[in-house]
């Protein structure tokens, strides 16, 4: 069956809920209430670089890519920042994680951005088949401090 992706709409709100609940249960994550629904909203702000990219089959949500778009000093023109990629536990290595950077790859092609790049867990040994069956990893370590 083929894989629909498409911008999320409000619409999707109660489809989204239990993936990103699901997402954030992966990565033993507990956010407040009032951070998922303010993340909502910043996916539903036209004005917003924040972005999601949902993967649907038989109308069912299956995976969602978050992004944004951000200057690059590297580049003459912006990157592409996919921050969140998941895809629902049942539907892992049917391809809708690959088709979810795929469809990625192409926008920020036809947007005119220069490079595409995301991180995940080092233990995240499944995720990382994907991701190195598209670029090996550059080498860097992510720091990340709390303010």
């Amino acid at each position: 069956m083929a894989v629909e992706i498409r911008d999320a709409t409000a619409q999707d709100q109660a489809a989204w809920l239990p993936l990103w609940q699901s997402y954030l249960d992966f990565y033993k994550v507990t956010l407040a209430p009032e951070i998922t629904a303010h993340t909502w909203a910043r996916l539903m702000n036209p004005t917003s670089p924040v972005k999601a990219r949902l993967a649907f089959q038989d109308g069912q949500l299956l995976g969602c890519a978050i992004h944004m778009h951000h200057p690059s000093t590297w580049v003459m023109g912006d990157d592409c920042y996919l921050e969140d990629l998941f895809v629902a536990e049942a539907a892992r290595g049917k391809g809708i994680g690959r088709a979810l950077i795929n469809d990625l790859q192409a926008i920020a092609k036809a947007q005119g951005w220069q490079r595409l790049y995301w991180h995940t867990d080092e233990g995240n040994t499944r995720a990382r088949g994907l991701y190195d069956s598209f670029v090996k990893s550059d080498g860097h370590i992510r720091y990340r401090m709390k303010l």
